[in-house]
């Protein structure tokens, strides 16, 4: 039995670190989410369970988009998720995911699962073209199902932030395999603006895009890269007894910090009567931890709209793609849709001052300090 690091994958990993930004790692991307999950069928989880690491119990398989994804109750009341796949490219990812959540073990201010090592010792495995690890499962209310209150928002941002911390010094595997989701690949995305209904979200949509392509992405370069999670949505944070929690990282990559910080707010737009519609309070939380630069602060809402622009063309091309799947697929498109029609008319030029004032306003208000429930 092998673990998931690829013998193949310096190969790969060669063609993937062709810059984001290129037609060639666009098209790769591209192809991986173009095709349907990579599950094995008839489903074996329970037979890799018990073989890769001597467990058994109760199986359910969750919703997934590319994986398959089973939540795991033994016998003694502990649960467990597996996640597996026949995909070759899930070598790099479960890889890059598994060191990821074994590396953030024992970080301050936020949890994660934990990795349970194979049998062998090892965080992954592969066998027979398929692979996968098994993680923990956390406890507590995924952030959409809460009421986003100003000091949930808060404590959520400051969380992330010192993720962000914890994640950039990590040696990680597969850091720049090609992700639909990366910022280099959003002026290309405007390929699929042709699956948008017409109306006033694909009319934001193409300005939010063109100002990201033409305003935005020449300054990225002068931003602070990391390892960062690429994800962190209202579905992948977590309220738990402890802290707040960070799940699914299969997206994380090489790319801006601050991209972090404009995923996480950009969902949380929701009132048009407040100056950043309402994701000062997250902002001000990251703030209070890592305070923002000039060109942070005058990049932030530009990015906000453009990742909110590039959830909802990535995801009606896929709903386009796999019709059966559209409402799981589009879960997030009505608030990314909402929230943009609020930042259409917010610019850099005229946001700048209006966060510095949020953010001098509100710090005081919420000092900054572990995140716990």
């Amino acid at each position: 039995m092998e673990n998931c690091t690829d013998p193949d994958a310096a190969g790969r990993q060669g063609q993937a670190q062709q810059p984001a930004t290129t037609q060639a790692y666009f098209d790769a991307a591209s192809a991986i989410l173009a095709l349907p999950s990579g599950t094995m069928e008839p489903d074996i989880s329970a037979e890799l369970l018990q073989r890769h690491f001597g467990l058994s119990g109760k199986l359910e398989i969750l919703s997934s988009e590319v994986e398959r994804t089973v939540a795991v109750e033994l016998a003694d009341g502990r649960r467990l998720i597996l996640k597996t796949s026949t995909r070759p490219e899930a070598r790099d990812s479960f890889a890059f995911q598994a060191e990821a959540i074994a590396g953030l073990r024992g970080a301050a201010g936020f949890v994660v699962p934990d990795i349970l090592p194979t049998l062998g010792g090892s965080l992954t495995f592969a066998e027979d073209g398929i692979c996968g690890y098994l993680q923990t499962r956390l406890d507590g209310d995924a952030l959409h199902q809460m009421e986003a209150t100003p000091d949930l928002l808060f404590r959520t941002g400051s969380a992330l932030a010192r993720l962000d911390l914890a994640l950039a010094p990590l040696p990680l595997p597969a850091t720049s395999r090609p992700i639909l989701w990366h910022v280099g690949c959003w002026p290309r995305l405007m390929t699929y603006a042709k699956h948008l209904p017409p109306g006033p979200v694909a009319v934001q949509v193409a300005d939010a895009m063109k100002d990201y392509a033409e305003t935005i992405a020449p300054q990225t370069g002068d931003l602070v890269w990391q390892v960062t999670h690429n994800d962190p949505s209202p579905f992948n944070m977590m309220v738990t007894d402890q802290a707040l929690g960070f799940i699914d990282f299969g997206d994380g990559c090489h790319s801006p910090r601050l991209q972090d910080l404009a995923i996480a707010a950009s969902h949380v737009v929701t009132d048009p009567d407040l100056l950043l519609g309402g994701a000062e309070y997250l902002i001000a939380g990251y703030a209070s931890v890592l305070p923002l630069t000039a060109l942070e602060e005058s990049l932030i809402i530009g990015l906000m709209r453009a990742r909110q622009s590039a959830l909802i063309l990535i995801n009606y091309w896929r709903a386009h793609l796999f019709p059966d799947d559209a409402a799981y697929i589009k879960k997030n498109v009505q608030r990314a849709e909402n929230g943009l029609a609020i930042l259409a008319s917010r610019t850099a030029p005229s946001c700048r001052p209006a966060m510095q004032t949020a953010l001098a306003t509100l710090q005081p208000q919420y000092p900054s300090r572990p995140s716990a429930k």
